[in-house]
Parts: C-alpha cells; sequence; structure tokens
C-alpha cells in the first residue's frame, strides 16, 4: 500500500467514523413538537409545557407558538402557513367551528389510531360533540365552552326562565332604579351573535341548519321571534343601545361594573366576576339560557381542541403532546388556575374542583344541553351571512322579515354554489 492510498483510506475511515457519530447524535436528540395556540391558550398552559418538556428530557421537546389573540386571526395564521406547503406546526388549537373546513381540505390527520372508545365515553357529553368529521375524529377537546345566563342573587329570587319573564324582570328592577340595564350580551357583528341568536332560536323551537339535512331555518317563524326578542331588548331599553358594539368583554365589563342585572357570556367571566376588585363578588349565580314555553333552553358549544396536521413528520410524539395537555391532571389544573371548563366527566364530581367552584354543577347541566353551530365546511361564509343580517335588525336598518328572507336566501344560495344542497 504506498502513502497515497494509506492517505484516502485514513481519510475515509475518519469521515465514515463522523457520519456514524453525527447519525448517533442526532438519533439522541428529542423529537421537537410544535404547536400553535391562540395567546390566551398559550400564556396559561406554560407550566403544562414546562412539565411536559421536563418528563420527556431527552425524548420529545415541545414548543408552544403564541398565535394571535383573536381568534379569526389565528385560523388565518395556520390557513396561511398551510397553504404556502410545508407547515412549521405539528399540531394546532383549533376552534370547534374550523373542524369541517379543515377536515375537508386534508389538512388534518384522523386522530382514530390514538383513541379508543374508553377515551371517548370519559368526556363529558356535550365535549363528545364537535370533534368529528364524516366519521373520523380530528380533534380532541383540551376545554370545554358554552353559553350560560348570569344573573344578579340580590337583585332577584331566582332568574328568569322564558324570555318574557327575562324581559318583565329586567324591566321591574330597572324601574325600581336598581340598576341602569337588564340584560347585556354579545350584540356586534362578530362570532358571538351568531353564538347569541342560535340559543335564542333554540329557545324558540328553530333550527338554524337542521344537522343531516340542507334545510335552513333563518325564515321561519321560530327565527322571526327570536330575531324581534333581540330587537326589542334595545329597543324596550332592557338593553343598551351600545350593546350592537358589545363583544365578551364589553359585556363582562358592563355587568362586572354593577350596571345590569343579567349577563349572557362564557363560562370564564364567572372566575372575573368573583375577583376581589369586583364589585359584585359573591351577588351572581349561573345558570343556563332562557327558552319560550314548551321548549328546551340550549347553550351554544364553543371548545377549543389540538388537531394533528397531516404533514406533521412525527404525529406520534404530537399525539402524545395532547394525551397530556388534555389528560385528568391538566385539566385540573387548568381549571383550578385559570377556570376553564374540564371536559373530562369524572372531574365535574371532584371535591377539589367542587369546593374551589360552586358553578361546576351548572356547568355539567349546560354540558348535557348544548347545541353545536352548523357542522359544515362552509360555516364562516354562512355565519357572516347571518350576522350581517341580524347587525342590520338590531341597528334598525331592516325589518325582521325582510333581513332573515335575505339571510335564508344567501345562505341557501352559498350552499347551493358549493353543491350542499
Amino acid at each position: 500500500m504506498n502513502r497515497r492510498t494509506g492517505w484516502g483510506l485514513a481519510l475515509f475511515l475518519v469521515l465514515t467514523s463522523l457520519a456514524v457519530l453525527t447519525s448517533w447524535a442526532l438519533s439522541l436528540r428529542p423529537i421537537r413538537i410544535n404547536v400553535l395556540m391562540p395567546a390566551s391558550f398559550a400564556d396559561q398552559t406554560t407550566e403544562l409545557v414546562r412539565k411536559f418538556n421536563a418528563d420527556h428530557t431527552g425524548k420529545i421537546n415541545l414548543r408552544v407558538t403564541r398565535g394571535p389573540l383573536e381568534t379569526e386571526a389565528v385560523s388565518d395564521l395556520a390557513i396561511s402557513s398551510l397553504l404556502l406547503g410545508k407547515s412549521p406546526f405539528d399540531a394546532l388549537l383549533i376552534d370547534v367551528t374550523w373542524l369541517p373546513k379543515y377536515a375537508a381540505a386534508g389538512w388534518l390527520a384522523p386522530l382514530d389510531p390514538w383513541i379508543d372508545q374508553q377515551a371517548i365515553d370519559s368526556l363529558a357529553p356535550g365535549a363528545q360533540l364537535g370533534n368529528s368529521y364524516k366519521d373520523q375524529i380530528y380533534r380532541w377537546p383540551l376545554v370545554a365552552d358554552m353559553g350560560l345566563l348570569y344573573w344578579r342573587t340580590d337583585l332577584m329570587k331566582e332568574p328568569p326562565k322564558t324570555p318574557q319573564e327575562l324581559l318583565e324582570i329586567s324591566q321591574r328592577i330597572q324601574q325600581e332604579g336598581r340598576v341602569p340595564y337588564g340584560y347585556v350580551w354579545q350584540g356586534r357583528q362578530y362570532e358571538g351573535l351568531s353564538c347569541v341568536f342560535l340559543e335564542v332560536l333554540d329557545g324558540f323551537g328553530g333550527k338554524w341548519l337542521t344537522p343531516g339535512t340542507d334545510i335552513v331555518g333563518l325564515n321561519s317563524p321560530a327565527s322571526q321571534k327570536a330575531a324581534s326578542w333581540l330587537r326589542k331588548l334595545i329597543s324596550s331599553g332592557v338593553s343598551p343601545k351600545s350593546v350592537i358594539n358589545y363583544a365578551e368583554n364589553e359585556t363582562l365589563q358592563l355587568f362586572k361594573s354593577g350596571d345590569a342585572a343579567l349577563m349572557r357570556n362564557w363560562p370564564y367571566a364567572w372566575g372575573e366576576v368573583q375577583k376581589t376588585n369586583s364589585p359584585i363578588k359573591g351577588k351572581v349565580g349561573v345558570t343556563t339560557m332562557v327558552a319560550a314555553p314548551g321548549h328546551k333552553s340550549t347553550a351554544t358549544l364553543g371548545s377549543w381542541g389540538f388537531s394533528i396536521l397531516k404533514g406533521s413528520s412525527n404525529p406520534d410524539a404530537a399525539a402524545e403532546v395532547i394525551a397530556f395537555l388534555t389528560s385528568t391532571y391538566a385539566q385540573k389544573q387548568l381549571f383550578l388556575k385559570n377556570s376553564y371548563t374540564p371536559t373530562k366527566a369524572e372531574l365535574f364530581n371532584d371535591p377539589e374542583l367542587l369546593a374551589k367552584s360552586t358553578i361546576l354543577p351548572i356547568l355539567a347541566e349546560a354540558l348535557q344541553s348544548t347545541e353545536q353551530r352548523p357542522q359544515t365546511p362552509l360555516y364562516a361564509q354562512i355565519s357572516d351571512v347571518l350576522q350581517r343580517q341580524l347587525s342590520s335588525i338590531l341597528t334598525g336598518k331592516s325589518n325582521v322579515n325582510t333581513a332573515m328572507d335575505r339571510a335564508q336566501r344567501n345562505t341557501e344560495q352559498i350552499l347551493l354554489a358549493a353543491g350542499e344542497t
């Protein structure tokens, strides 16, 4: 062997050894999982993420990308990354209304390989909704959420049970000079208005879009009654005229200040009205929404859950992350520290949670009667149609019949154009 051959062989052995060592080193690096969450959830899960990474040192490293605060802005960010090709995210925390659109577009991986019937049965009834599309599971719930009626226990002996009772009780309390307003809710032209309307519509016995059919019910007698009742809340002075500009925060602030007797909001508001700086601390009760005689009250389902992107290189690791963040342990921590409604049925009977919150039984009851918004990939479009027409009614620009006929017609046209009717 000459000197040149010897040097070549030595160089080959060195390079081979380096390649082997590099491959070995890379194999020891933890799998990195990146999850996109709205800002509020990213902030509230920081301790859970830290614990997961500590428990999975050298195996899985969980990174949370803190998205925008606004729900639709998070969706826009997620969709933009998906449309550009390879998404930097392995999993997303998505709103319940996004699922049909994302699944129909082929962006999500079915979760069925990691979820069995026992896991499904462990969820509270309402939390079992909104996780599937065309008989496959694409989302696993992190928190349960539903519309609730908050009422002042120092102003009334019991909450109203019907729309008419709500009007009468509000007007009586206002006439007595005890509060400026009777009832505050989300009247701004945005998704919250669709949620409010769905509860009122169900309370009058109507349906926005009948599940499993193409039947739109926005110009039905029940729908017209629901829209008329919302308009009457404003015209009668029971609700402030400015309610047409209210989202959840504005509604909460007016109620929390003591200027309203009743409020429609989500479970998170309970923790806010019980804070030490709240003038109405200890003076608030929570119940389900009102319904016309002969009809059942319902609560709009509004939950967030995790989905795995089809393009993830490590779906098994992503599934392990989701299993931890939605575990009984994690659910308990999120409730105790952030008042997030749990999804596990067993936690609604947990002594420690019951000691912290007297409304847990009400949340469990509300989850028994949750109503999903229409499960269609076109939800964003048809919700926009409804919001626009309701806003025109609430602002006095259109009468109820004209606006709801227009909502009916435009919704049918959207579904027809997409081949859903």
